[in-house]
């Protein structure tokens, strides 16, 4: 009977990547489709701003929030205009799939 293995050791075994950076990955491919999508469409709304009072406390962070923060971790400046050409976004996101790690 073979003992219990480490998430470290099945990540080597079967040489897959670590589940937050296929995650930040995704998301960048994800957001880059959106920024080039027609601006009728309904999921642009993570663009736009709510109304009303906003609770006590700390603003709850947004999907965009985390999207920039690996794009800021990344270097990249003005990504929203990169996004736009899809060929230098596609460079983004492979240069993103080396770089990022972990949470």
């Amino acid at each position: 009977m073979t003992g219990i293995k480490s998430n470290a050791e099945l990540i080597t075994k079967y040489k897959s990547q670590d589940i937050v950076t296929v995650i930040k990955i995704r998301r960048l491919e994800w957001v880059g489709h959106v920024i080039r999508m027609n601006e009728t469409r309904s999921v642009k709304i993570f663009e736009g701003k709510l109304e009303g009072r906003r609770g006590r406390g700390r603003p709850r962070l947004r999907w965009i929030n985390d999207v920039e923060d690996d794009l800021r971790k990344l270097g990249v400046k003005r990504w929203r205009t990169k996004a736009m050409d899809r060929e230098e976004w596609a460079s983004i996101v492979r240069e993103a799939k080396d770089k990022l790690k972990g949470p």
